[in-house]
C-alpha cells in the first residue's frame, strides 16, 4: 500500500512503525475501508471544507499504534489491550507518520503518532 517499515530503536527508546502518506495509499485505505467519503477522496470537495484539503483517514494513523504494539510485544498480548485516544491534528497527503510509544505505569505506555515535524497527530495511552 505505501512504504511502512521499521526503525530500530536507540538504547532508549522502543521501535517505531513508518508509514508515509500519498493519494495511492489514501486511495487504497477507502477501497479496503470501504470509506469514501469525500473528504479523503475528492480533492475539489475537500478544497471547500474547513480541512481545506484531503485529509487521510484517522483510522490509517491508528492503525499505526496496533501495528507498532503488536510488533514490539506480539499478538497475544495485544489482545485484550485498551486504547484511549485523541487526534489532534489532521494528517495530509505528504505526511510521513511515526508511530512511537514510551512506558508509563508498568502496564501502561503513552503512545502516540507523530507527523515528519515531529507534532502530533494521534495523542493517548494503551493498556496492556
Amino acid at each position: 500500500m505505501g512504504s511502512l517499515t521499521d526503525t530500530p530503536a536507540p538504547a532508549d527508546r522502543t521501535s517505531t512503525v513508518a508509514l508515509e502518506i500519498s493519494a495511492e495509499v489514501i486511495g487504497k485505505y477507502a477501497v479496503i475501508t470501504n470509506d469514501f467519503n469525500p473528504i479523503h477522496v475528492d480533492p475539489a470537495f475537500a478544497a471547500t471544507t474547513p480541512m481545506k484539503g484531503v485529509i487521510a483517514h484517522g483510522t490509517m494513523s491508528l492503525a499505526l499504534i496496533w501495528q507498532m504494539l503488536r510488533r514490539e510485544f506480539g499478538a497475544a498480548r495485544c489482545a485484550s489491550a485498551t486504547l484511549d485516544i485523541r487526534f489532534t491534528k489532521p494528517v495530509r497527503i505528504g505526511d510521513r507518520l511515526t508511530a512511537r510509544h514510551d512506558p508509563q505505569d508498568g502496564v501502561g505506555f503513552a503512545v502516540w503518532v507523530e507527523n515528519q515535524d515531529g507534532d502530533p497527530v494521534i495523542k493517548g495511552s494503551a493498556k496492556l
